[in-house]
C-alpha cells in the first residue's frame, strides 16, 4: 500500500503545481487587461553587407583619359576655327595648341634627361655621333672596318661592270672603278655590251648573254659576283662614288645576305 500512497501523493502534488501555474496565468492576464498583447521580440538588425571591392584602377588611366579629352578638345577647337575663323575661335584653338606644345616640350626635356642617365636609351650614342670630333673618329673606325671587309671579299668576289663604249657615263665611271680596284683589291671584270672599250679597261669581255640573264637594261651597271658559286648580286645602276660602292658591297656581303638582296644563281664564272 505504500507505493499506492506515494503515487497518490505525487499526483496530488503535481496537480497543485499545475493548478497554481494555471491560476497565476489567469490572474496575470487579468492584471494586464487589454495590455495582454505584447509586441513580438524584435530581431537584431543584420549588419549591412560589406561594399564590393572596386576594381583597381590601372596605372595611367587618369592620364589617358585626360589625353583623350585634350586631343578631342584640340581637334574640335581647330575644326571650329577653320570653319568659323573669328578671333575668339582662333584664339581658343591657339590656346589649346600652346598647351599641347608646352606638354610636348616638357616631355622632350624629360626624355633628354632620362637618356643622359641611361646611355642605352640615348639615340645619340647609336650610329653616327652628332659631334664633329666623335663623328671623325666614327668615320675613321668605319672606314677601317669597311676596308678589312672588302679585302676579305676580294679573295673570292669580283665586280662585274657592264658598260657600252659609246656611253659617256660609263667613261666617267671607269676611273672610279679602277681606283676602287686598286684601293680594296676587289678585281673588276668589265663586260662590254657593244664590243667597245674604255681607256681604264681596254681588254673588256664581250657580253655572252649574261647581261640579259641578269636583266641589265641600263649602263653603267655593277654586280657583285662570287665566281665559284655563281651567285651574282646587283650593286646599283649609274655612277657611284668609291664610298657608296664600298658601303653597298659590305652591306650585302655573305652568300645568305647576297641572296636576300636579289642575288641570282648562275653557272660558276670562269
Amino acid at each position: 500500500m505504500k507505493p499506492m500512497r506515494w503515487f497518490t501523493a505525487s499526483a496530488c502534488a503535481l496537480w497543485c503545481v499545475l493548478a497554481c501555474a494555471g491560476s497565476g496565468g489567469e490572474e496575470d492576464a487579468q492584471r494586464r487587461g487589454w495590455h495582454f498583447y505584447q509586441d513580438p521580440p524584435q530581431e537584431e538588425p543584420a549588419s549591412p553587407p560589406a561594399p564590393p571591392r572596386s576594381a583597381p584602377v590601372p596605372d595611367g588611366a587618369a592620364e589617358l583619359a585626360q589625353f583623350d579629352r585634350l586631343q578631342k578638345e584640340l581637334q574640335r577647337a581647330r575644326a571650329v576655327a577653320i570653319m568659323k575663323p573669328t578671333e575668339d575661335n582662333v584664339r581658343r584653338y591657339m590656346n589649346y595648341e600652346a598647351l599641347v606644345m608646352g606638354k610636348a616640350s616638357q616631355f622632350a626635356e624629360v626624355t633628354r634627361r632620362v637618356a643622359w642617365a641611361a646611355p642605352d636609351l640615348d639615340p645619340t650614342t647609336q650610329g653616327r655621333p652628332v659631334t664633329a670630333v666623335a663623328a671623325q673618329v666614327y668615320d675613321r673606325v668605319q672606314a677601317q672596318g669597311r676596308s678589312a671587309a672588302l679585302t676579305r671579299l676580294g679573295h673570292d668576289h669580283v665586280l662585274l661592270f657592264f658598260f657600252r663604249g659609246d656611253c659617256p657615263y660609263c667613261h666617267a665611271y671607269g676611273p672610279t672603278l679602277k681606283r676602287f680596284e686598286a684601293t680594296y683589291g676587289v678585281r673588276v671584270v668589265p663586260v662590254s655590251l657593244d664590243g667597245g672599250g674604255l681607256p681604264e679597261f681596254p681588254s673588256a669581255r664581250t657580253d655572252n648573254g649574261i647581261a640579259a640573264r641578269l636583266g641589265v637594261r641600263q649602263v653603267p651597271s655593277v654586280f657583285l659576283a662570287q665566281p665559284f658559286s655563281g651567285l651574282i648580286t646587283p650593286m646599283g645602276v649609274g655612277v657611284l662614288s668609291v664610298s657608296e660602292l664600298a658601303e653597298r658591297m659590305v652591306s650585302v656581303a655573305g652568300s645568305e645576305r647576297e641572296a636576300a638582296y636579289g642575288g641570282v644563281r648562275t653557272e660558276p664564272l670562269n
